[in-house]
């Protein structure tokens, strides 16, 4: 029968024997994880719970037999117990010695705490120097599939850290794991969450293929420096590539991430990205810089720099900035980035402030583009300020609506004009809604003023410009539902008309330069604004009536499963820009109508199409057909069409998909078709084999490359295609800041990328 024995320990702390170790699961700051779940994961019932007794701060310590000498040592036998209230020891004998203050344990040592199990042959701790080492070891790290063998494991004084000795750590099961990390030294610190290992070998099914002399990893829930996976790749652009990713954790609101790009072609970049979130201010700095390009003729350097900010300092003043410079403009063909598609043509940079009252508002930006490539420069402003306010007129509802701007011009291309801009918009607004219709009606006038410099004495230009323009809008629409049965089910059916009438009187613009203006699309939802063209260097002409009809099924739950919008322009007059301009515009516009259908969880079609009566031929499409099989299984099929880009028309067809092919087997791809050029113009294949935990990734692509002329690599041979492979393995339950489930990473990495449609949702 046991005899409960409690021996107290004046001079001896057991505090040693308490630690705390966290699990392997590293921070992962994507939502997309595998399910580490599908590994059987051990678990050991409680010491304490096992024995029925409560542990608590003191020691309790049961024994088949005992034996004191009061005062020297106490020696236990035949299944031991040790219990408190932060450790547990099971062994077949324990001995206390108080001249010396240690604890020996020796036989089937079972060592207990909420985060470990240790099984050893022996224990020994010693209370004077503040130690405690088990040998002959096996452990598992509670709540993870993080296990594995040591030598020795030592425990320090505090019991928050612990060294392991000849170790080797794993988070797969069976008699030869499918990945493993043999070490001479693994240290796990509690407060740092942290493993660092000495003289790691990495094995594959017993296989060595990786040896790192010294490597950290984060072992908590929460973000920890250490080395991320790497990646190796080739390309025709540069050769072999292998990525090696160092992540830093500063502190808890900054972060960092350097990493290594070997490229066999052209040499190692750096490439470093910087984050910080302080209070309401956000930001991130990324720099990339390559020393040297071995492929280019003049072998110099080879930079991107990007800094981006959004900032609240106060209930009124908000900031953003987004800054990016780049070292030529082939660096995005050549190398690549993960800030832009190879294939942009202009680097966006802006910085603004804005201020919020109660009424009003104002914002003062700083805008330019860095043109790539031989494409027309565009112009920056230097500033732009903008002011608008709306004030209520409570006598009959109306609203005073005033929008002021003043913007400065440049250009680094002396041939081309400079100008300073101000415009004023003043007018009333009468807007009356109610669920079932509503009534917008708008009177304003509108007052420009342009000084321009550097005009070209052969040009219309003038040195100042005074317009002066009204604007008349009336915008209504009426809102009708019914009940609609359907297959044995209950919907509900609208029906929404609604029209508009706009006017702007002709007014010759032709000596104004064009420095902001482009038009903006005409799809359905275009049909109703009150401007052709963005910007205001421009203001088109408008003797117009807009007309648009939707329809909607709507089930129960209101969730949209149908919808359909069709309706054109009907213009009164013609149009006030010459073809050098703007193409002249017939007397109706073309028939805009919108498709989605959405009848099932894992069905969902849209289109948008714009469609030329006279001439029996489509404008604009783009249509996109999508099933989602599963959460990561989806295919999607889109076509685009454009009968005018730069005046060529353009037609293409493009698959994405992603397919489980095999239990632990996902198959992702993405190939787009030029169906006019009868070409390819992307094809990429990815295959990812993931169990419960590691992971590999085998990608191919194909993609063809945009060539920009450049002085300074004008003799460059850069090859019509891109081609090459990527490979990547992914340790489950290591460390990752990275995702450990790549499907969308995969689809993302083709040149077109992948949309997920909104509704289709599993």
């Amino acid at each position: 029968m046991y005899k409960r024995q409690r021996f107290p320990l004046n001079k001896i702390s057991f505090a040693c024997l308490l630690f705390c170790t966290y699990g392997s699961n590293a921070q992962n700051n994507n939502t997309n994880k595998t399910d580490v779940s599908q590994c059987p994961i051990p678990s050991y019932a409680q010491i304490a719970g096992e024995s029925g007794k409560v542990a608590n701060d003191n020691f309790t310590i049961l024994s088949s037999t005992s034996s004191i000498k009061k005062g020297e040592y106490a020696q236990f036998t035949g299944g031991v117990t040790l219990l408190n209230k932060d450790k547990s020891v099971v062994a077949d004998e324990l001995s206390v010695n108080r001249e010396d203050a240690t604890v020996i344990a020796n036989g089937d040592i079972h060592f207990q705490n909420k985060g470990i199990d240790i099984f050893a042959s022996t224990l020994n701790i010693n209370e004077q120097q503040k130690t405690t080492s088990l040998t002959d070891t096996s452990y598992q790290l509670n709540g993870t599939a993080g296990h594995g063998s040591a030598e020795e494991i030592n425990i320090n004084g505090d019991g928050k850290t612990l060294n392991f000795i000849d170790s080797s750590f794993t988070t797969c099961y069976g008699a030869v794991p499918d990945w493993q990390m043999r070490a001479s030294e693994i240290t796990i610190s509690a407060d740092e969450k942290s493993l660092e290992a000495y003289n790691a070998r990495f094995s594959l099914f017993d296989i060595p293929v990786l040896y790192v002399p010294y490597l950290t990893m984060p072992i908590g829930t929460e973000r920890q420096s250490g080395f991320l996976y790497p990646s190796i790749s080739s390309s025709n652009n540069s050769g072999i590539e292998v990525q090696m990713p160092y992540y830093i954790n500063i502190a808890e609101n900054m972060d960092a991430t350097i990493t290594p790009r070997y490229m066999s072609d052209r040499g190692t970049q750096l490439i470093t990205e910087f984050r910080y979130l302080e209070g309401l201010q956000s930001g991130q700095v990324d720099i990339e810089y390559l020393n040297n390009d071995k492929k280019i003729t003049n072998n110099d350097s080879r930079y991107l720099a990007r800094i981006q900010h959004i900032g609240t300092y106060s209930d009124r003043f908000r900031a953003h900035v987004d800054y990016s410079t780049i070292s030529d403009d082939n660096y995005l063909v050549d190398l690549g980035s993960s800030q832009f598609n190879s294939n942009d043509s202009y680097l966006y940079q802006v910085g603004e402030v804005s201020y919020f009252a109660d009424t009003w508002q104002s914002t003062f930006k700083l805008q330019d583009f860095e043109v790539l490539g031989d494409h027309q420069q565009s112009y920056k402003t230097l500033p732009q300020i903008e002011i608008s306010s709306q004030q209520a007129l409570t006598s009959f509802d109306g609203i005073i609506d005033i929008y002021s701007e003043l913007s400065v011009f440049d250009t680094p291309d002396k041939t081309k004009p400079t100008a300073e801009r101000y415009h004023l918009e003043a007018g009333l607004l009468y807007p009356i809604v109610t669920p079932a219709w509503f009534l917008n009606s708008e009177l304003k006038l509108l007052q420009t003023n342009y000084q321009q410099k550097n005009i070209d004495a052969a040009s219309n230009l003038e040195k100042d410009v005074s317009r002066t323009l009204p604007k008349v809008r009336v915008h209504g629409g009426v809102n009708f539902d019914r009940a609609l049965s359907l297959f044995g089910q209950s919907y509900n059916q609208t029906l929404e008309p609604q029209l508009q009438y706009l006017y702007i009187p002709d007014k010759d613009q032709s000596n104004i330069g064009i420095y902001d203006t482009t038009n903006l699309q005409d799809d359905y939802n275009g049909l109703f604004r009150d401007r052709r063209f963005s910007g205001i260097d421009r203001i088109a002409q408008a003797n117009q009536i807009s007309w648009g009809l939707t329809s909607r099924i709507l089930n129960e739950q209101n969730n949209e499963l149908l919808r359909f919008s069709l309706g054109r322009i009907v213009y009164f007059n013609e149009s006030n820009f010459n073809n050098s301009e703007q193409d002249v515009i017939a007397d109706k516009s073309a028939l805009a109508a919108d498709i989605y259908v959405h009848l099932s969880r894992n069905w969902q079609f849209s289109s948008d199409i714009q469609y030329n009566t006279d001439s029996n031929s489509t404008s604009k499409s783009q249509t996109s057909l999508d099933y989602l099989f599963s959460n990561n299984q989806t295919i999607q099929l889109n076509h685009r069409y454009a009968s005018d880009v730069s005046g060529e028309s353009l037609e293409q067809m493009s698959l994405a998909t992603s397919i489980k092919i095999a239990d632990r087997w996902q198959f992702v791809g993405r190939f787009t078709q030029d169906l006019k050029g009868r070409r390819s113009i992307e094809s990429y294949a990815g295959l990812e084999y993931s169990s419960c935990c590691w992971g590999i990734r085998f990608a191919y692509h194909r993609n063809i490359n945009s060539k920009i002329e450049d002085d300074n690599n004008i003799n460059e041979n850069r090859d019509a295609f891109d081609s090459g492979f990527k490979i990547e393995f992914v340790y489950n339950g290591v460390n990752s800041k990275q995702s450990t489930n790549s499907v969308s990473d995969m689809l993302n990495s083709s040149i077109f990328g992948y949309k997920r449609p909104y509704f289709l949702n599993n």
